[in-house]
């Protein structure tokens, strides 16, 4: 590292620690260690220390603008071949990722003081927050695969604890559990890809394994099957942090947790998900098949995941399958070399995500409720809330002229003479989620007030600030889209381009609007519907099946090993141990008790034994 770069850039390893910093000065007040006559403290600590990396941030994003592009690296580890360091890739697309990081860490962290206000055991969640933070702020801003993967193991831990946060009840330890264990098999088959790849090119730097890459392209040392199978280990890790079939499951046990950790978890964990699968591209490229099985994976969950969410009468599982979605329309685009339009899907994305989940968390924190069948006339109650979900829902499905609008617009128009398939997708999984968006709001802020909803007030100051100030963020991002250079503007993509996209969401709201609901009776009367329901309420009988195959033969095989332990392995112990105590049985019986016997063995014994050394050495 340089000692002529600005300071700002000098001290860029300090953003992820005031993550990190922020869980250590939470611990007094998480532990215990400080008397608990009050958590509020651990919370102002960590906005703090937050509120210091955006500010950060924003000086490094101004030093880059100025000077370019810069890489640093700070020794680490070295034993022999192995030469770990950690590095900093500083270009205006990590830098914006991580700005988005940290200012929906501040905004949530804000939202949580509210939404959590009477919650006994706030520091530990501040702390775990933090710990959060730390870990997606080194994770965008690493330029080494092994750190990247490090951290995405931190992700790992931190989504288990903020998800178990509430391990009183046995459901949230039963859907941490379950989080947990699904986002190893994607880190499982990574590390094997990593193991693999540094095996393979010597290095951990990514600028390294690009031009590796490069050169395997031209020498082709490395045969199809294991391209093949480093391309597969390697989009298994993102596939897993996205949340991605057919490992989707854990995103929807997560809602069991804080509704400010679900903020985060839908909105910029996916995206640092995302941006390592970005980061790999170059290699998985190398192979078609991995690239095909990206595509693949990415058609399912955009058009499967949108129409589970259409079957959900959770408020917040109905909008965490439609994350799942629209990251799978992010693994299309990166999947067919579109890398600035699939990172601006995700940022805009992001953005609207998190609004739409504070207005549904604004729901929750006051009716103490998430089942849509007992929701309803908000609305008129809580204004605030209204026009939030309505922004929020608007930047997500592409309405004009909010950001997804043009990312859809801008997308589409990048694919439709290449893979017109793809461009289908986009435009029915718009559909889709325009159609599930109008049905929750229906639901819950129109028609007649239940008994839940009947006195539910007006959120707290605390939660409407971050609601609000985000608003305004969706609704001036086109703005601020436009003022970024490579971006191109609405006059680069066709009318009829923009026609189509509009349409498609239009006619979601339509058929949403359209589509009769009745609350009393969630599951139709009609048979055929009420299959078709059912098929889609339980994601296609996607958990059944797990139960029935990969689970059973776990259990089976761990059932199989306890008996062949206790049967087999034990029975040879046990028997050796009982042969032996009926030998020295026996031999009690022939103890004469005279000792010249005793030498007199000993003796003959080690003439016998001196005698085979000679025989066996005059042989050789």
């Amino acid at each position: 590292m340089s000692s002529a770069l600005p300071l700002p850039l000098q001290l860029i390893w300090l953003i992820p620690v005031y993550g990190f910093s922020g869980m250590l000065l939470s611990l007094p007040w998480a532990t215990g260690w400080v008397k608990r006559n009050g958590p509020r403290p651990a919370a102002y600590l960590n906005l703090l220390v937050t509120l210091l990396a955006v500010l950060h941030g924003s000086w490094v994003i101004n030093t880059i603008y100025e000077i370019g592009p810069q890489h640093l690296d700070f020794p680490w580890f070295q034993s022999g071949d192995l030469n770990l360091r950690i590095g900093f890739d500083l270009s205006l697309t990590n830098l914006a990722a991580l700005e988005l990081v940290t200012t929906m860490s501040l905004v949530c962290q804000v939202f949580a003081l509210g939404y959590l206000d009477k919650e006994w055991s706030l520091a530990r969640f501040y702390a775990l927050v933090g710990f959060f933070e730390g870990a997606m702020s080194g994770v965008v801003l690493s330029s080494n695969l092994f750190m990247s993967y490090f951290l995405l193991e931190m992700l790992t831990l931190s989504t288990y604890l903020l998800v178990g946060f509430w391990y009183a009840q046995p459901l949230v330890v039963t859907a941490a559990r379950d989080a947990f264990l699904t986002k190893r098999v994607g880190d499982v088959l990574l590390l094997m890809g990593v193991v693999a790849l540094s095996a393979f090119a010597g290095s951990m730097e990514f600028n390294d394994l690009y031009a590796w890459a490069a050169d395997l392209k031209q020498s082709g040392v490395l045969g199809p099957t294991a391209i093949t199978l480093l391309g597969l280990g390697l989009i298994a890790g993102p596939m897993g942090k996205c949340a991605q079939f057919p490992m989707h499951l854990w995103l929807d046990e997560a809602m069991e947790g804080p509704n400010p950790a679900s903020i985060l978890r839908n909105s910029v964990v996916v995206t640092c998900g995302a941006i390592v699968l970005l980061k790999l591209m170059p290699i998985v490229q190398l192979s078609s098949v991995a690239t095909d099985v990206l595509l693949a994976v990415g058609t399912i969950s955009a058009i499967g995941g949108a129409l589970v969410a259409l079957a959900q009468v959770d408020l917040k599982r109905a909008f965490s399958y439609s994350t799942t979605a629209y990251l799978g329309l992010v693994f299309i685009a990166i999947a067919l070399q579109q890398p600035g339009l699939a990172l601006l899907l995700l940022f805009a994305h992001g953005l609207s995500r998190a609004l739409q989940f504070m207005g549904v968390g604004s729901i929750i924190a006051t009716s103490n409720c998430q089942d849509l069948t007992e929701l309803g006339g908000i609305g008129t109650r809580m204004p605030a809330t209204s026009l939030a979900f309505i922004i929020g829902s608007a930047g997500v499905i592409g309405l004009v002229p909010l950001g997804s609008f043009w990312c859809f617009g801008l997308l589409i128009n990048s694919i439709q003479q290449s893979a017109p398939w793809f461009a289908f997708v986009f435009l029915l999984t718009n559909l889709l989620s325009a159609t599930n968006v109008t049905r929750v709001y229906r639901s819950v802020f129109l028609g007649p007030p239940k008994p839940k909803t009947k006195r539910a007030p007006e959120v707290n100051w605390l939660m409407a600030l971050p609601m609000v100030s985000l608003s305004v963020l969706v609704l001036l991002l086109p703005a601020i889209m436009q003022r970024i250079d490579p971006v191109p503007g609405i006059a680069s993509f066709p009318w009829w381009v923009g026609l189509a996209v509009a349409a498609s969401g239009a006619a979601g709201v339509g058929i949403g609007a359209l589509v009769p609901l009745n609350q009393f009776w969630s599951r139709s009367t009609t048979p055929w519907l009420r299959v078709v329901q059912d098929l889609l309420a339980y994601d296609f009988y996607t958990p059944e099946i797990y139960n029935r195959t990969v689970v059973s033969l776990v259990a089976n095989l761990a059932q199989f090993t306890r008996w062949f332990d206790l049967t087999v392995i034990k029975g040879m112990a046990d028997g050796v141990g009982r042969l032996s105590l009926a030998s020295a049985n026996g031999l009690k019986l022939s103890v004469s008790g005279q000792l010249q016997s005793y030498v007199l063995t000993v003796l003959l014994a080690v003439v016998l034994f001196i005698g085979a050394l000679q025989v066996t050495r005059g042989v050789g």
